[in-house]
């Protein structure tokens, strides 16, 4: 390679990674995105719980108690923290296999203990026996609600503080720009543990834990809030809470395949994703079977049929591109992906990309099966008002901006083989369209 070959390539990669670094817009985009995600979870709130699920104020709209739900009681940090706690336990007392992660910036691999789905039967065993005994009342949740989603918000914000200074000492930082505003936001440390390194992986057990049981822990108060008041739960309702706990157990159960996700190999561990990880996703995710609570209507046939199916296919086509990949990287001379021998691209790194199979296909086919099985969670809330719809617009447009980040972080790891490899697999997403 000449002189100059070698130097364009290594601008490149350098441009890719400060287009990285700058990818949320720089200092004054992370400043806007930490306002909008802590915004957003209350808009949300306010919209099933005292605006009729409408995404405009309505003229009866109770602001006044919205603003009151909204502050913190000490009912609610005991619930929040001891749901925390809980879970921070069964992390460390429950067996599970030891998996090794990937490769690290200084080229180790870390250790994780993978007990995620013994916790989460555990979590379910105990809520079941907690409610039966009379301890946990699940009406206190839901009445509790707003302040819990205020206690999180503290909790998460109290995190970022924590992890600003953690993760520069002891996180292995990844991509770090210099800036205050940027660095608190995206993280400074990429898997910090308590102790370094040995100890407890704070950004594994965030990612999928308290918030993910949590936003299931909704689903199922929701419901039984709704039969608390109307004598049933319809079928919109039980459609929602299935289909979503089917998809946090199966997560669980597939525990050691986020390993090899962008969030556990490339995310630095910041206020972004201890937020999102913790108010976020329960008290975002679950707002379908909110919404639900009180639109109680006879589901037409057909859209309990297409949510289902949906559901299903989703599921079918998520996880078979995940067993493609896995069965690919466990042996991709001899993987075989749909009866033939796994086609792949060789790179100058040693890194052999995967292009059959679902992976022939785009080079993030997975996402699709994602967005269907979320689309799926809001068709049984019907088309009255688009509130229902935000978890997959969101994704959507989150799986969008992932995906380019991944293809920059792609580019700067394999240079002129990673524009081989898009030649050969051409589209990002989804086949002949994006």
């Amino acid at each position: 390679m000449s002189a100059q070959k070698a130097s364009a390539k290594t601008d490149a990669r350098t441009n890719a990674k400060d287009t990285l670094i700058w990818s949320f817009g720089g200092p004054l985009g992370c400043a806007l995105m930490s306002v909008l995600v802590v915004v957003i979870p209350y808009y949300l709130y306010f919209c099933v719980a005292f605006n009729d699920g409408m995404p405009v104020p309505l003229p009866g709209a109770d602001l006044a108690a919205f603003w009151q739900s909204i502050i913190p009681t000490w009912t609610a940090a005991g619930l929040y923290l001891g749901w925390i706690a809980l879970q921070v336990l069964l992390q460390i007392a429950v067996p599970g296999p030891q998996v090794e992660g990937v490769a690290q910036p200084d080229g180790t691999k870390l250790t994780y203990c993978m007990n995620g789905h013994r916790c989460f039967w555990i979590t379910l065993v105990l809520i079941v026996i907690l409610v039966s005994m009379g301890i946990l009342d699940l009406s206190t949740i839901y009445r509790e609600f707003g302040a819990l989603l205020s206690v999180g918000g503290l909790f998460a914000l109290a995190m970022g503080i924590f992890l600003y200074p953690y993760g520069k000492a002891h996180g292995q930082a990844f991509h770090t720009s210099g800036n205050l505003i940027q660095d608190f936001f995206m993280g400074t440390g990429l898997n910090p543990r308590i102790p370094a390194r040995s100890g407890f992986d704070l950004k594994l057990f965030f990612e999928c834990r308290p918030g993910l049981f949590l936003w299931s822990l909704f689903n199922a108060v929701f419901a039984w809030v709704q039969y608390q008041e109307y004598g049933f739960v319809s079928t919109a309702m039980i459609l929602v809470n299935i289909g979503q706990l089917l998809y946090v157990w199966d997560c669980m159960r597939m525990e050691a395949a986020l390993l090899s996700t962008m969030d556990i190999r490339h995310e630095n561990f910041g206020f972004m994703l201890a937020f999102g990880d913790t108010p976020w996703v329960p008290f975002t995710y679950c707002i379908q079977a909110y919404y639900l609570i009180h639109h109680v209507h006879d589901l037409p046939l057909w859209a309990a049929l297409l949510a289902i199916g949906l559901a299903v296919t989703g599921q079918l086509l998520f996880r078979l591109s995940n067993k493609q990949k896995d069965t690919f990287r466990r042996d991709p001379d001899n993987a075989l992906i749909w009866g033939k021998p796994a086609r792949y691209l060789e790179t100058e790194v040693g890194t052999k990309l995967l292009a059959s199979g679902t992976w022939g296909l785009s080079r993030h086919f997975n996402y699709v099966g994602d967005e269907l099985m979320a689309i799926s969670w809001s068709i049984p809330c019907l088309f009255a008002t688009p509130i229902p719809y935000f978890y997959p617009i969101y994704f959507a447009l989150l799986l969008i901006h992932r995906e380019r980040r991944d293809h920059l972080l792609c580019s700067e790891k394999y240079g002129e083989d990673w524009d081989r490899y898009c030649e050969l697999v051409k589209w990002r997403i989804i086949p002949g369209v994006y």
